[in-house]
């Protein structure tokens, strides 16, 4: 039997109204996809632990610190055990705290069935959440980087790659009406051509190099996304005879980017 945390213990002693109880699950950090893979319970003093640890990775985040797990530990104040416990690496760490992040935007839908809108919908939604969490979405990006450089080096040590790959599902969602016009090979270029203006790279050279604010990083994505949703259906539509005057499916409000 393994010794619980002080802090595990502590919590698991308190008692609380229905009310309370509600209120604190309400506080509690949604399962990452390692959680859910492990089948880890979303609440109790496993899941309270967890969420202390990925708000002492946020606030390291916050001051330009890549945590390691033991560095973790030591910031929150649990033994490493604990740490590694709950992030066995720290491509795991980085990956729980962006799945933490991105928050509502993993679960993102919309009822529009126009393509264009949606998309110009996806990005209203989503920036102002990712410049909110752009600490550790780029200490993803660095963390990416470094292991991408080590194994062309022929470095790669034991440490597991950080995957990436939220935007793919999000993006296919998004561009779904599309599927009325456009190939599967059509639909997938335009996935492709989006993910260069969704995501926090887009901050890298429209914040770092162009020095934009918020509202306009987002406007020029939004322009970015509908150019590309536009040319793919004209694309389409010159390549197949007999459609030159025939309404397109999935795009037709793509010319307008919304208020």
């Amino acid at each position: 039997m393994r010794r619980k945390n002080h802090t595990e213990t502590t919590v698991s002693r308190q008692t609380r109204t229905a009310p309370q109880a509600a209120s604190a699950r309400a506080l509690i950090a949604p399962a990452s996809r390692q959680a859910e893979a492990s089948g880890e319970p979303p609440h109790g003093p496993r899941a309270r632990m967890r969420k202390i640890l990925l708000d002492a990775a946020q606030q390291l985040m916050g001051q330009g610190i890549t945590p390691s797990v033991a560095e973790l530990a030591e910031h929150a104040q649990v033994s490493r055990a604990t740490a590694y416990r709950y992030f066995p690496s720290q491509s795991a760490l980085i990956a729980a705290v962006v799945d933490e992040s991105l928050g509502p935007i993993l679960a993102w839908d919309s009822d529009a069935d126009d393509a264009g809108a949606r998309v110009d919908e996806l990005l209203r939604f989503a920036y102002p959440r990712l410049e909110a969490h752009e600490a550790p979405l780029r200490a993803a990006i660095q963390v990416s980087l470094e292991q991408h450089a080590e194994a062309s080096a022929g470095r790669a040590g034991n440490e597991p790659r950080l995957v990436r790959g939220h935007r793919v599902d999000i993006l296919k969602r998004a561009i779904a009406p599309l599927a009325g016009a456009l190939t599967p090979a059509q639909q997938e270029r335009v996935a492709q051509a989006l993910s260069l203006v969704y995501g926090t790279e887009v901050f890298l050279v429209l914040k770092d190099i162009w020095r934009l604010e918020l509202p306009e990083v987002t406007e020029v994505a939004r322009w970015t996304a509908q150019a590309i949703i536009r040319q793919a259906l004209a694309d389409a539509e010159a390549s197949t005879p007999g459609k030159k005057d025939k309404p397109t499916k999935g795009g037709k409000n793509s010319d307008k980017r919304g208020g």
